[in-house]
C-alpha cells in the first residue's frame, strides 16, 4: 500500500514559517508545496471552478509524479443536489483535463441535510467516465446502508473515510481497489492537531485494510496554525514504522508534541 499524504489546499497565510520560508512569495507556494508533498487536494474548485488554462498553470508548475485531487463544484454537490448531474459533471472534467496525468481523484462533499438517495448517487457516479477515480464523502446517517454501499462498488467509487474530533464519522467500507481518508479536525491541543494515538490507530487501520499494491490518498484538513502540516510529517512517520509506504512530506520540520 502507498498512502499518498497530502494536505487539503496549500494557500494558508499562517503556514509561512512552517511551510513556507519568509522569504517566499506567495505566487511560488504551489511550487514549494509540491517539492514536499506529492499531492494535494484543490478545495478552490468547490467554491469557483478554475479555468482550464488555470488547471494547465497547475500541471506545468509541479512535477511529474505530483497528483491533485479536485473537490466538485457545491453547485454539484450542494445547490443541485446531485440532480441532473450530466452538465456540471462535464464542465468539472473539462476545466480539469488541463491538469493531465496530475489528476487525481474527484471528491464529492454531499451537504449535511442531504438524506440518501441511491439513484441521485448512481446517475451521478455514471457521469464520470471508467478512469475517473471518484470519492464520495455523505455527512448524514441516512447513508449507511447496504443500498448506498452497493451503489458505490458498483460504480467503483470509494467511500471517503472522515474523521471529525478524533474519531471516524463514517463506516469503514472498503468499495473499490483504492481508498480515501480526509481527517477534519483533531481533539489533541494546540487544536486542531491530532495526537499520536489518533495518528497511530489511522495508520493501523489503513495499513489492515488495504493490500500491497493499493493507492491511499490521505488529506489533513485542519489547516490553522500549519496543523495539517505537522500532523501529515507525524503521521508519515507513524505509517513508515509500521510498514506503510509514503509518499514524501517536508523534511526539517518537527512535527512537535500534540496533546
Amino acid at each position: 500500500m502507498t498512502l499518498r499524504i497530502g494536505t487539503s489546499g496549500w494557500q494558508y497565510r499562517d503556514w509561512r514559517g512552517v511551510l513556507y520560508p519568509d522569504g517566499c512569495p506567495q505566487r511560488l507556494w504551489l511550487e514549494h508545496y509540491a517539492t514536499n508533498f506529492a499531492t494535494v487536494e484543490n478545495n478552490n474548485a468547490f467554491y469557483r471552478l478554475p479555468a482550464r488554462e488555470t488547471f494547465a498553470a497547475w500541471r506545468e508548475r509541479t512535477p511529474d509524479d505530483f497528483v491533485l485531487a479536485v473537490k466538485a463544484s457545491r453547485f454539484l454537490t450542494h445547490m443541485l443536489r446531485l440532480r441532473d448531474p450530466a452538465e456540471p459533471v462535464a464542465r468539472l472534467l473539462r476545466h480539469a483535463e488541463g491538469l493531465g496525468g496530475r489528476l487525481g481523484p474527484i471528491l464529492l462533499q454531499l451537504p449535511g441535510t442531504l438524506r440518501a438517495d441511491p439513484g441521485l448517487l448512481d446517475t451521478c457516479l455514471r457521469c464520470f467516465p471508467a478512469g475517473i477515480r471518484v470519492a464520495v464523502e455523505p455527512r448524514h446517517e441516512s447513508w449507511w446502508s447496504p443500498r448506498i454501499h452497493a451503489v458505490l462498488e458498483q460504480n467503483r467509487a470509494a467511500l471517503c473515510w472522515a474523521d471529525a474530533g478524533s474519531r471516524p464519522v463514517t463506516p469503514r467500507w472498503r468499495t473499490t481497489d483504492w481508498g480515501y481518508l480526509r481527517l477534519h479536525r483533531g481533539r489533541a491541543r494546540p487544536a486542531p492537531r491530532y495526537g499520536t494515538r489518533a495518528l497511530r490507530g489511522w495508520a493501523e487501520r489503513l495499513t489492515r485494510t488495504w493490500p500491497d499494491d493499493a493507492d491511499v490518498f490521505v488529506y489533513f484538513n485542519n489547516d490553522p496554525g500549519g496543523a495539517a502540516i505537522r500532523d501529515a510529517v507525524a503521521f508519515a512517520g507513524i505509517a513508515t514504522a509500521i510498514g506503510a509506504t509514503v509518499t514524501r512530506t517536508p523534511g526539517g520540520i518537527h512535527p512537535g508534541t500534540a496533546r
